[in-house]
């Protein structure tokens, strides 16, 4: 029966591998970028970067010749929930192209719910697949939907509407998930943003020797800010305005890491985080733009004294936390580690009202003292 379902979910990706296309979803023009040096643009581009936690969702809306345009880069943790409540909140209905950088969960988490929500025209991918039972639905979705798949590589590039993407890598699939992020420069007018997924400083580097030109006004930092990724090379090749990075507050991966923060700081580059500033939004009338932010930076309040620490307090320092009681605090012990507060969801008994109680009272905390 095991081997019955593997061969039928290759059967599926067969039957998108025969989807795939260029021509774009039936109602949008996407398609061969023009030569124009830069493009005329006339609306204004928001683009969001969504406090998803320790995840990456990223929305792009636009219109152009009164053609509302919509792009999704990844959409968040599977742990999560916040993508379609948040499109939904922008008036989405229409999704022009789903691109995920690459099949982690923290990447391609809430895909099946999107595809579920809403009509979708194309969605992109690497080409890399992996036997979890998180992609296997993700995937099933795509196909159940009546979207078109596409598997772009370094040197395509596509017009949608008045946005220019240009794909930077891969060139080739080397079977490394992060190794091989789907890796973006969006242009607007004479405003760019970059995203590299979770690649690392060498696919960076192979980047920069493929192409002189991806200079950006605004950089998502690959992999949550890892020093596994910002190559000072890299670095210096894009040139940035400003700094992204997506990451849950008080994550257990030490992200964004502290030798990144300060390659920020020493080249006097602003950097904005989804852990400190909640979701930020950069609105750009393709010359100048403006960062918006949910949070004041200035105002986040460090944990206190009292604070205790989920994934180091014992059992007694736990039942101290309001709705946590001995059993709570077992299972809490148990599935150790925790990345964010919002993963006490995982406990029984730990509903959305609990959790902001819990939050409230500014008790519990992940890395603090």
């Amino acid at each position: 029966m095991h081997k019955q379902i593997q061969i039928m979910f290759l059967f599926l990706i067969l039957l998108l591998g025969c989807q795939n296309t260029t021509a774009g979803s039936p109602t949008k023009q996407i398609g061969n970028s023009t030569d124009e040096a830069t493009k005329t643009v006339q609306n204004q581009l928001t683009v969001h970067y969504i406090d998803v936690g320790q995840g990456d969702a990223t929305l792009f809306q636009y219109v152009d010749e009164n053609t509302e345009y919509t792009i999704l880069y990844d959409t968040g943790d599977w742990q999560g929930n916040e993508v379609v409540p948040y499109l939904q909140k922008e008036n989405v209905h229409f999704i022009d192209v789903i691109i995920i950088s690459h099949p982690h969960a923290d990447h391609i988490g809430q895909l099946e719910n999107v595809m579920k929500n809403f009509d979708v025209g194309e969605v992109w991918m690497s080409g890399n697949s992996t036997n979890t039972k998180l992609f296997q639905s993700a995937m099933e979705a795509v196909l159940e939907s009546d979207a078109n798949y596409e598997e772009p590589t370094a040197g395509d590039i596509f017009d949608i509407g008045s946005l220019e993407l240009v794909v930077l890598h891969p060139e080739s699939l080397t079977g490394g998930l992060n190794e091989d992020s789907l890796s973006i420069r969006f242009t607007y007018g004479e405003v760019s943003f970059l995203f590299t997924g979770d690649a690392y400083k060498k696919q960076e580097r192979q980047i920069i020797q493929r192409t002189d030109d991806i200079q950006a006004d605004f950089l998502q930092l690959g992999h949550h800010g890892s020093k596994t990724s910002s190559d000072p090379e890299f670095i210096e090749a894009v040139q940035p305005k400003y700094a992204i990075y997506s990451a849950g507050a008080g994550n257990s991966y030490g992200h964004p890491n502290e030798e990144v923060v300060d390659l920020f700081a020493e080249k006097e580059i602003p950097l904005y985080g989804t852990d400190m500033h909640g979701t930020i939004m950069v609105k750009t009338d393709g010359v100048k733009s403006t960062i918006e932010t949910e949070i004041d930076a200035k105002e986040d309040k460090k944990p206190n004294d009292d604070c205790i620490d989920i994934n180091r307090a014992t059992k007694q320092e736990l039942v101290k936390i309001v709705h946590i009681g001995e059993t709570r605090a077992e299972e809490i012990i148990q599935l150790r580690p925790f990345h964010s507060i919002d993963d006490l969801m995982r406990i029984n008994g730990i509903s959305s009202a609990r959790l902001k109680d819990i939050k409230a009272e500014e008790k519990a905390c992940i890395g603090g003292n």
